[in-house]
């Protein structure tokens, strides 16, 4: 069996909080019936570049779900989603907070037919507060969490990460989430009651920004864009090749400095004194980061690389999708992966992470045609699942 086999999940979210919670969840074996809209479905379905006119990162967000169309303005539809609630462990939205409310689907009211239900909602600035009637994408998250205010160089234009993290982070929040709430509720037997799990986009970003606060608290210190650099850590960056690549170096811990020092031929800064910590480098860190990117810009990618490894010594180059999909530890570590889709054609996908010992997951079925599986809701309540993998 895998870690989630029999966890019954309803997604009514579209995009990419929603339904990456939801695909986390079905990776792992939960059952996932996706609602969408007949006609068009989830706007990913259309989503940057598409073969046979779906888009390939469809097949990604949506394996191993079901989709049914259901119109949750009608109150057929309202009525179909009830009675599958009536029966699911678990609910993911991501509509702006009271839109499930005016349709007769809000917490209060699925929580009454089915106490054991947990509802996940991911939204913008969450259920509360002033600013949740606000519309919320994640690059708003992103910026509004702190984050956006720290990428790029410095005096620049701030930039975004480059895929929408904010989302990301609030799906792996809301899992985190669902997997509480199911351990609470499952602790209680059958008497264990379900909750609802309020997760926004900007908090989800604001939870992983470190030590911005204490920091601004303590000393006014506004932390800003430091292009490559982790600022008040060092040396970290990334230092330039002889070939006009980059290689990222981490030297920052106590005795990974000292071997990087004595690897690029610098005694004198290895054994200073006033470089024994992080706390005296940080002080000279224009210096550390000058004396080792004369040594790399003297070499070869591939040749500086070979020596830190030899000094055990955290380094790395800067991946590429070219590299990564032809990389030995990614293939090593099944994270490139080729499966099928619904038209039975081949596609390399991300493979599943974390890696279980004894409940691993995996990609039993491909992401679904829209309203593939609409058909099996004939009979009434949470339908069977008997559709092999393609």
């Amino acid at each position: 069996m895998q870690a989630l086999e029999g966890l019954k999940v309803l997604e009514l979210g579209q995009l990419i909080a929603g339904p990456f919670a939801a695909k986390t969840l079905a990776d792992f074996g939960a059952d996932v019936i996706k609602v969408e809209t007949s006609g068009t479905g989830d706007p990913l379905r259309k989503w940057r570049m598409l073969r046979d006119g779906t888009s390939v990162w469809w097949q990604v967000q949506s394996r191993n779900k079901r989709s049914v169309c259901i119109d949750l303005r009608e109150a057929v539809g309202q009525d179909m989603v009830r009675a599958l609630a009536r029966e699911a462990d678990v609910l993911i939205e991501n509509f702006k907070p009271g839109t499930l409310e005016g349709w007769g689907l809000g917490w209060d009211a699925l929580h009454a037919q089915n106490p054991r239900l947990i509802m996940l909602r991911i939204s913008g600035y969450g259920q509360t507060g002033p600013y949740r009637d606000k519309p919320g994408f994640g690059v708003l998250g992103e910026a509004m969490g702190g984050l956006r205010h720290l990428t790029g160089e410095p005096g620049r234009v701030p930039v975004r990460v480059g895929v929408s993290i904010g989302d990301t982070l609030a799906a792996l929040h809301g899992v985190i989430g669902v997997l509480m709430a199911l351990h609470h509720r499952n602790a209680h037997g059958q008497e264990g009651k379900g909750q609802m799990i309020d997760v926004s986009l900007f908090e989800s970003v604001f939870n992983v920004m470190e030590s911005l606060v204490p920091e601004y608290d303590a000393f006014g210190a506004i932390r800003a864009a430091a292009g490559s650099a982790l600022p008040g850590i060092a040396p970290t960056n990334a230092y330039p090749c002889r070939d006009g690549s980059y290689v990222l170096v981490a030297g920052n811990g106590d005795s990974i400095f000292r071997r990087l020092m004595r690897a690029i031929g610098r005694a004198d800064l290895e054994n200073d004194p006033q470089l024994a910590h992080n706390d005296g480098r940080v002080k000279r860190t224009e210096e550390l980061d000058a004396a080792i990117g004369e040594w790399t810009k003297r070499r070869s990618r591939e040749d500086v690389l070979a020596a830190l490894d030899a000094a055990d010594v955290p380094a790395g180059r800067i991946y590429s999708v070219a590299d990564i999909v032809s990389d030995p530890q990614y293939l090593a570590r099944e994270m490139i992966v080729d499966t099928p889709t619904s038209d039975g054609r081949p596609l390399k996908v991300p493979g599943i992470v974390p890696k279980l010992s004894a409940t691993p997951g995996r990609i039993a079925h491909a992401a679904p045609r829209l309203g593939q599986h609409t058909a099996d809701l004939q009979q009434g309540g949470w339908p069977e699942r008997d559709d092999p993998q393609p």
